[in-house]
C-alpha cells in the first residue's frame, strides 16, 4: 500500500532525499526520503530511536545532515539554522516548550521581532499583532497573561502562535500531545485541522497510533533509522502501522480478565510530602492495593506522581503519613535501614519512571545491571565477592524471557536502545517474585512490540496474586490494565473508583482539576 510519489520537486511543500546523519558509530538516519504535500497533515511515526526527531531537527536547522538533499517549495536549500528555517517558512513546536515563564504571552511571542517606536519596544502594537493572529487562527490566548499562569494546553497554543506570527507555511509538531489531557488533545486537533484549512502544512510526530488515525492525511513510518514506507491514513489500519513500526504482528490491546482481589498488600495512609520550597507535593494521599489487583494512578505529569513513586518505594521519607507492605511498616521505619533496601526486603519491586537515572548504571554491563539491587545477595555474591556464573545465568534468563536485544551480556547497558533498556529493567524487577510492584511509566519511550511484552508481564504478575501500583501518563495503558483508578491533581486524590466507571472525557476533566468524586 506504500505510496511512491514521482521523482519531481515542484508539487511538494517539503522534500527530503537520501538524508544521512551519523552520531559517532550510530547511524540515526539512513538515506531517508520524505515527501510532504502542501496543505496536508503528514504523520511521522516510529518508536523512540527510529530517527524521527533527528530528521525534523535537520529540517529545522538544529543539526546538520551528513548526506542528502532538502527541497522547500520546489527549490533546493542548505538550511544553516533555525532562523534560516523560519525565513524559509518552516516553524517548529518542540515537545519541551521554549517559553520564558515570567514574561507575558505578548513578550514571549515578539521575542526577536519586537516592534520599535521612538527607540523603545512598542508593546501596544505587539499586543495588537498577537490579538490579530490569534483571531485569524482561532487560538484563544490572553496576551497579558504570564506564561507561568497558563495551563500546559494554553502554553502549547502560545508556541503555535509564535510560529504563526513569523508567517511559517510548514509547522513541525514534535510529540505535541505528551503532556496534554484528552480534552486538550481534542482542542489541539481542532487547531491542526483549522491550520490545514487555511493552507498550512503540518508534520506531526508521534508514537500513538490512535492520534495518527484521528488527524493525519498520510503517514510515513520509520524503523531503525530507515523509512519503511508512506501510506494514506484512510487506506491503512492501526494494526498495519504497528507491523510497519515493529516488523511483526502486534497485539495492540491486551486482554484483562476479571480479577479476584485478595487481601491488602500495599497501603498508604495520609501521605504528605513538602518540597524544598515548603509547598506540599502530596496532600493526604491514602490508597490500598490488593493482591491480584492493578491500581492505576492517572494525572497530568507534575501533579504528584513522581513524589508518590518515591515515597512508596522508600526513596523519600514522607513529611507525614504511613506506608505498609503486607502489614509491615515501610514508613515510619528504622533509621538504620535505608528505605529502598527495606522496600525490597519487604517484597517490593520498582520499575522506575526514569530508567537511566533510577533503573540502570549505564556504563555497567547488561549482566551486572540484571542483578542491580540484589548484587549482595546469594547466589550472586559470596563473602562479599560477586559470583559471575550465577549472574550471567540470571541475565540470560531475563534476556530470553523479555526478548531483550543485546550485543552481548558484557555490553554496557548504555549500548542498548531505550526499549531494550526498559525491558531489561522490567525483567529484572519481576524476576525475584515480588509481592508488590510499583510500575512508574513502565512503557515510556518504548516501541509497540515492547509495550505488548511489558503489559503481558504485568498481567502475569496480577494473575499470580501480586499487587501492582501502576503510575502512567498514558490513559490507554491505564484503562487497559487497571482494575481501579485514582486521579491525582496538585498532589491530592480527586477521584477513585472502578476503571469501567470512568469515561475518558471524565478522566480528562478530573486530571485538569474538574470536580472530584472521591
Amino acid at each position: 500500500m506504500a505510496v511512491s510519489p514521482p521523482e519531481v520537486h515542484g508539487p511538494y511543500a517539503i522534500q527530503l532525499r537520501g538524508i544521512v546523519k551519523r552520531f559517532g558509530p550510530v547511524l540515526a538516519n539512513d538515506r531517508i526520503d520524505l515527501d510532504v504535500l502542501p496543505g496536508e497533515i503528514h504523520g511521522l511515526l516510529g518508536e523512540n530511536g527510529a530517527g524521527k526527531s533527528t530528521l525534523v531537527r535537520i529540517l529545522f536547522g538544529l543539526c546538520s545532515k551528513d548526506e542528502g538533499e532538502i527541497w522547500v517549495g520546489g527549490r533546493p536549500v542548505e538550511i544553516t539554522g533555525p532562523a534560516h528555517a523560519i525565513r524559509l517558512g518552516i516553524g517548529m513546536v518542540h515537545q519541551h516548550f521554549m517559553l520564558v515563564d515570567r514574561l507575558t504571552v505578548t513578550e514571549n511571542l515578539i521575542a526577536g521581532m519586537e516592534p520599535i517606536r521612538r527607540g523603545l519596544i512598542d508593546l501596544k502594537t505587539a499586543r495588537q499583532q498577537v490579538e490579530q493572529v490569534a483571531r485569524q487562527y482561532g487560538l484563544a490566548v490572553d496576551p497579558d497573561a504570564r506564561v507561568e499562569e497558563l495551563s500546559v494546553g494554553e502554553q502549547q497554543r502560545v508556541e503555535i502562535l509564535k510560529a504563526l506570527l513569523r508567517e511559517v507555511r510548514v509547522l513541525i509538531l514534535d510529540e505535541p500531545t505528551a503532556v496534554l489531557t484528552p480534552q486538550e488533545v481534542d482542542e489541539l486537533f481542532r487547531v491542526m485541522r483549522a491550520l490545514k484549512a487555511q493552507g498550512k502544512t503540518l508534520i506531526f510526530i508521534t508514537h500513538k497510533l490512535r492520534e495518527i488515525m484521528a488527524v493525519t492525511d498520510r503517514v510515513t513510518v520509520l524503523r531503525n533509522g530507515r523509512k519503511v514506507g508512506t501510506v494514506r491514513t484512510a487506506e491503512t489500519t492501526p494494526e498495519e502501522l504497528a507491523q510497519m513500526m515493529v516488523g511483526r504482528k502486534v497485539i495492540l490491546r491486551v486482554g484483562r480478565s476479571e480479577g479476584q482481589p485478595g487481601p491488602v498488600r500495599l497501603e498508604a495512609r495520609g501521605l504528605r510530602l513538602a518540597g524544598r520550597d515548603g509547598r506540599l507535593r502530596l496532600r493526604d494521599v491514602s490508597l490500598q492495593v490488593r493482591a491480584g489487583e492493578i491500581l492505576g494512578v492517572a494525572g497530568v505529569e507534575g501533579n504528584g506522581q513522581l513524589e508518590l513513586e518515591d515515597v512508596v518505594t522508600g526513596l523519600r521519607q514522607p513529611t507525614a503519613g504511613q506506608v505498609w507492605i503486607d502489614g509491615r511498616a515501610l514508613w515510619p521505619g528504622p533509621a538504620s535501614e535505608p528505605g529502598p533496601r527495606r522496600f525490597r526486603r519487604l517484597g517490593g519491586a520498582h520499575i522506575p519512571s526514569d530508567r537511566l537515572r533510577r533503573g540502570l548504571v549505564p556504563p555497567w554491563p547488561v549482566s551486572r545491571n540484571a542483578v542491580l539491587g540484589r548484587q549482595r545477595e546469594a547466589p550472586f555474591a559470596r563473602r562479599g565477592l560477586l559470583r559471575f556464573q550465577p549472574i550471567r545465568r540470571h541475565a540470560e534468563a531475563i534476556v530470553e524471557r523479555l526478548q531483550v536485544r543485546v550485543p552481548s551480556l558484557e555490553a554496557p547497558a548504555a549500548a542498548l536502545s531505550g526499549g531494550n533498556q526498559q525491558k531489561l529493567v522490567v525483567g529484572r524487577e519481576l524476576a525475584f517474585e515480588p509481592q508488590v510492584v510499583v510500575a512508574a511509566q513502565p512503557t515510556r519511550g518504548v516501541d509497540i512490540g515492547a509495550i505488548e511484552l511489558i503489559h503481558q508481564a504485568l498481567l502475569r504478575m496480577r494473575a499470580a496474586g501480586k499487587a501492582i501500583l501502576l503510575i502512567s501518563a498514558e490513559l490507554d495503558e491505564l484503562l487497559a490494565l487497571s482494575d481501579r483508578l485514582v486521579v491525582l491533581f496538585e498532589g491530592a486524590i480527586v477521584a477513585e473508583g472502578r476503571t469501567e466507571g470512568f469515561t475518558e472525557a471524565e478522566l480528562g476533566l478530573l486530571m485538569a482539576g474538574g470536580a472530584g468524586r472521591v
